[in-house]
């Protein structure tokens, strides 16, 4: 997923007039990778962290996500053991042991991230950082100024919240791992990735959950049918989902100690006027560039009406030696995504050879449980672009399921270009979905075709081998032919 770009200048030459040919503010995915790249290449390198080197995803998102996704299922194979002839004590959770075990990990992935940019030459400096002009860089920590060559923002994203009474008492991803107490009832605002991820993890761990959602179903910008797959799912798990509504207020209870269980509980208001009452609540709206008091302004450096950093194909803003990488520009925030952009800067800026990264058929997974694997188009894009689609569904139970009892049906998709037959976008809501969409996104990639999927052996007993089985479109559209179904394969 990259491309030729042009413009590789290799190392700079030092000149007096700079202190540093490259400064990183921010030691996120995007950060560190360009950092130690460029370094790799000679140039001399500092990068500022105020918080702890790994960003969001190792620290605050996807690592410690995935930890606590990984606690949540051990609750359904423990119910699931006794199928096949296992007998286990009645198993207990213990939320402080798994935070403990969380901090244990993300120290010594910060420890690791320390240690490689050590080993590459880099300088880490641990303070804020922030622009007075193209290029000087001021260290709030203790008021030094650098001037560099070439600057490099990487300073990721922060939850955004709307305003509204007591949002205070709410927590954010930020904080969620760090809970000293399990909430026996969590209401969590929002519908993404985010939200979906933390409502299945914190059912499986024993929350009671309520999603309010202000849309009409959760995930927007996924295909529809995997859409209401979930929904369907997180339901029939006990998932109260409630939409076309948000969260307009919460209010901390008062009383006595001792005067009734839901003292010090939080009351939730919402703008249809449901109540609610949580242990806690997770606000999960989604997440705005951070670019706040950056002194983006002083240095000249364009943004867009959210905040995002406006960069071109190089990952460079208006001003010419200043770049920005990862979730700061808004474009595709995903870590995967901000480790290529900052390989790339690296690699044109300070080596010599040059490329730009290519956002065409991003794979992507949400680590719900199931899972959602999705690569390419949805299939209502799909109908969008081209004349003729026809799509490929499967809903099946897995094979655990005939012992289990497990009522959970998997869905297959694939949409596929009718005249060429290459496939456009493939999406899957199973176990270890995105295992296999990782691999699935090399074919999509290649320019792989249904005939090509279809002449693939089958690996038996798989979920995988269904994607193979596939002979007969599910659904037609196509636009020439005005009798063809104009609805959502989702409805049929």
């Amino acid at each position: 997923m990259s491309r030729p770009a042009t413009n590789a200048s290799g190392p700079p030459s030092r000149g007096p007039e700079f202190d540093v040919d490259l400064f990183v503010i921010g030691g996120g995915s995007g950060g560190v990778r360009a950092a130690r790249v460029a370094a790799g290449y000679g140039a001399r390198v500092m990068l500022a962290e105020e918080y702890r080197l790994g960003g969001t995803c190792a620290i605050r998102g996807c690592v410690p996500k995935k930890l606590f996704v990984y606690a949540s299922r051990f609750r359904s194979s423990f119910d699931e053991a006794t199928a096949v002839g296992w007998h286990l004590p009645v198993p207990r959770f213990d939320w402080p042991s798994l935070v403990a075990a969380k901090d244990r990990e993300i120290a010594r992935l910060e420890r690791l991230y320390g240690e490689g940019q050590e080993r590459a030459g880099v300088e880490v400096v641990r303070s804020r950082a922030v622009l007075d002009d193209a290029h000087t860089v001021r260290l709030l920590e203790d008021g030094r100024r650098v001037r560099a060559r070439t600057i490099l923002i990487a300073t990721g994203a922060r939850p955004e919240l709307p305003p509204f009474d007591g949002i205070e008492l709410g927590i954010t991803s930020d904080d969620v791992f760090d809970m000293k107490t399990f909430p026996k009832k969590l209401v969590i605002g929002g519908a993404g990735y985010i939200a979906m991820e933390f409502a299945g993890l914190f059912a499986a761990l024993g929350s009671d959950v309520t999603v309010v959602c202000r849309g009409s179903n959760v995930l927007r910008g996924f295909d529809e049918d995997v859409r209401q797959a979930l929904a369907g799912s997180y339901t029939n798990r006990g998932i109260k989902l409630m939409f076309c509504d948000s969260i307009c207020r919460l209010k901390r209870r008062t009383g006595a100690a001792g005067s009734g269980d839901n003292t010090g509980r939080i009351d939730v208001t919402t703008e249809q006027g449901a109540r609610l009452v949580a242990d806690q609540v997770l606000l999960a709206f989604g997440r705005a560039p951070n670019t706040g008091s950056l002194g983006l302004d002083r240095a000249g450096v364009k943004t867009a009406a959210d905040g995002a950093i406006i960069v071109d194909a190089n990952s460079r803003t208006s001003i010419g030696n200043i770049y920005a990488v990862g979730d700061v520009s808004n474009q595709f925030n995903l870590t995967p995504v901000a480790i290529r952009e900052g390989h790339a800067f690296a690699d044109t800026v300070f080596g010599r050879s040059a490329w730009q990264v290519d956002y065409s058929n991003i794979p992507t997974a949400v680590f719900s449980s199931p899972e959602i694997g999705t690569v390419g188009l949805t299939e209502l894009e799909a109908r969008a672009q081209h004349v003729a689609v026809d799509v490929y569904k499967v809903r099946f139970r897995p094979l655990k399921a005939a012992v289990t009892g497990d009522c959970e049906a998997s869905l297959l998709k694939v949409v596929v270009e009718s005249e060429s037959d290459r496939i456009l976008g493939i999406h899957i809501f199973a176990h270890e979905a995105s295992e296999m969409i990782q691999m699935l996104a090399i074919a999509i990639g290649s320019g792989a075709t249904m005939k090509d999927l279809m002449s693939v052996m089958a690996v038996h007993p798989t979920v995988g081998e269904e994607l193979v089985a596939m002979r007969t479109p599910t659904v037609r559209y196509n636009r020439r032919d005005a009798s063809a179904p104009l609805v959502s394969s989702a409805a049929v």
